[in-house]
This record gives C-alpha cells, structure tokens and sequence, in this order.
C-alpha cells in the first residue's frame, strides 16, 4: 500500500481520486490550479467547483500549486486533467522532476493534435528520461458515484504487477474495488472509443429513438470497438472485462455521462458549439472523435457509428438525416 501519491488536476475525475487515495489512508499531494482553489479547499475540505458536495479527509491532503513540492512528496504521480489540457500540464513539468518517479495517467482521450493517447504522448516527452512503462486507469466509474461513495470499480493497469498491487491495494475501500490489468495500451484506446460511442446513443436519444434502436446501436458499436482494438494494437483481450465493455456501457447510457449528455444535445437540434457551451465539462469524444478520422481512414476499418458520430460533430451532418442512412447499416 502507498503512503504517499501526488493527483494533478482540478477537476471532478481529479477531486474523486484524491477522495479514493485519502479514504483508504494514503497521504495525498493535490496539485491544483490556482491558489484560491488551493486556499478554499484547505479552509472548507471541498473542491469549490467540482464535486463540491463530497467531503473529503483534509488531515491527509495537502492541496497545493507549488510542483515542485507536490511531486517531491510522492514515487506515485497521476495525471488526472482532461487530455486537452494534458499537453500544456505536462510541458510546464521539469522533466527532471518525474525521474525515479512511477507515473500514471486517468485520462480518456487522445492528446490534441498529436495523435497519441496521454501515456504514449508522456512516454515520447520525457523520452529517454523516463525508466518506466506508464500506469493507466481506468473505468467504469464516474466521479460523481465515487464522491457518493457508491460501489465503484476501478482498473490499474502496467507492465509492472508489483506497481499495480500496490495502487489496487491503495485504492481499495468499504465501496471501492480495484481491478489489476496489464494491457494498459489497450484500455486507453477502449476509453477512446468508448467516449464516442457515448455520444451516439446521446443523439440516438436526444432524436427520440427507443430503447430498441439503442441496443442495436450499442451491440454494433462495441464490434467497431472491437475490430479498431484488433487493428491498432493486436493482442489477446478479453473486451468483456469491465476496462473494456464495462466502460463502453457506463457511458454509453448513465446520466453521470458527459458524452451522452452532449450527443443529447446534439440529437435535439442544439448546434454542436452551443451545446459545448452549454456544458461544464469537457466531454472527450468531441476531440477523440476527430482525432480517430485519420486512423480510421488509414485502416479503412468499419466503423458505421463512429464515422456518423465524426460527420455529425466535424462536418455539419444533419443528425436525423445520418441516423436514418445508419439505420440500414446495423445488424
């Protein structure tokens, strides 16, 4: 079990780990955003924008904005902002700093512009500097059941098992359970699809389809999910296992889902800029759904749903009209 971890970031996905980590009794380092944030947290034990309703144990956090003093305290680092923000974080760290330092990432989303996943894009940053394989975690959990403290699972997944014990053990409390994993590649792609896919049963929804069509919608996806999986990063995986399949279906039909919320949106006619606006958080399938185009054109993969998905965010494609033309493609 670790005594100490050191979370960046300052949002809801952020709050709810640090609340994961300091509830089972580990010390945590919480870099934040500015000093009022900072200040408010350790003055009332909440974050004042997100999550403000879960308490959280102040005798083992210590909110900060100092970098380096927050990354000295801790071996464990974990990114937690949303991938568009990731590479502006990420380049204001010393490199220096995360030597000897076993890192992570609780990101769902390809890094803008870059094509990478957030562990790939850190790994090519510190390039010969970092001596470990990145740590991913993953779903299904949202934050908001966590800052509930309902049951929750979470995944850990290296190449190093001892390194995944430790965080598993770390994380485990009377509601949370932690799934060791080691493909961790493989979980960050299926968060990335599963994000989009999320959006498209918004839609399907915001357009008044029923549950029927959005069953089919879903059981078609998660093959898309699974052939872009088989042809980015080919390996034996069970996509049943809850990192996987598990993600796919929290976020395809949970309330708590931001990119179902904005598929919504989208579905009832609101423009997609308005609709992003219209929201307080990011939802990560927007840009990994533009991000995925040159992928999907370069393997020529199908991918019925997530192209529809691509035409209605990127291209101004009239959701009605693509979701009848998708209809003739479900099976």
């Amino acid at each position: 079990m670790l005594k100490n971890v050191t979370v960046i970031g300052s949002g809801s996905w952020a709050t709810a780990l640090v609340k994961l980590f300091s509830d089972n009794g580990t010390k945590v380092a919480w870099l934040v955003r500015n000093k009022e944030q900072a200040e408010f947290i350790k003055t009332n034990g909440h974050n004042p924008r997100y999550l403000s309703f879960a308490i959280l144990n102040m005798e083992l956090i210590q909110a900060t904005t100092n970098v380096q003093k927050a990354i000295d305290q801790s071996g464990l680092i974990v990114f937690a902002v949303p991938s568009a923000y990731f590479k502006k974080t990420v380049e204001q760290i010393d490199p220096e700093l995360l030597v000897d330092k076993q890192l992570a990432v609780s990101i769902k989303g390809f890094i803008p512009g870059t094509g990478f996943t957030p562990s790939l894009f850190l790994q090519k940053y510190l390039g010969k500097k970092a001596d470990t394989k990145i740590m991913v975690m993953g779903g299904p959990c949202h934050a908001e059941e966590v800052a509930n403290q309902k049951s929750t699972y979470i995944t850990i997944s290296a190449e190093d098992s001892k390194w995944v014990d430790k965080v598993c053990k770390s994380l485990k409390s009377n509601y949370t359970h932690a799934i060791a994993n080691n493909d961790p590649i493989g979980i960050e792609y299926a968060s990335i699809i599963k994000n989009i896919i999320g959006i498209s049963t918004g839609i399907a929804n915001g357009l008044h389809y029923g549950d029927n069509f959005q069953a089919v919608l879903v059981s078609n996806a998660m093959r898309e999910a699974a052939r872009f999986l088989n042809a980015v990063d080919p390996r034996k995986r069970d996509l049943f296992h809850s990192a996987y399949f598990g993600d796919l279906l929290v976020t395809a039909y949970s309330d708590f889902s931001r990119n179902r919320t904005l598929g919504k949106l989208v579905g009832r006619g609101i423009h997609v800029n308005k609709a992003l606006q219209a929201m307080e958080m990011i939802a990560e399938g927007f840009h990994a759904s533009k991000e995925l185009a040159p992928f999907q054109a370069k393997s020529k993969i199908k991918m019925p749903v997530i192209n529809a998905v691509h035409r209605i965010l990127h291209q101004h494609a009239n959701p009605y009209h693509e979701f009848k033309l998708l209809e003739n493609q479900l099976t």
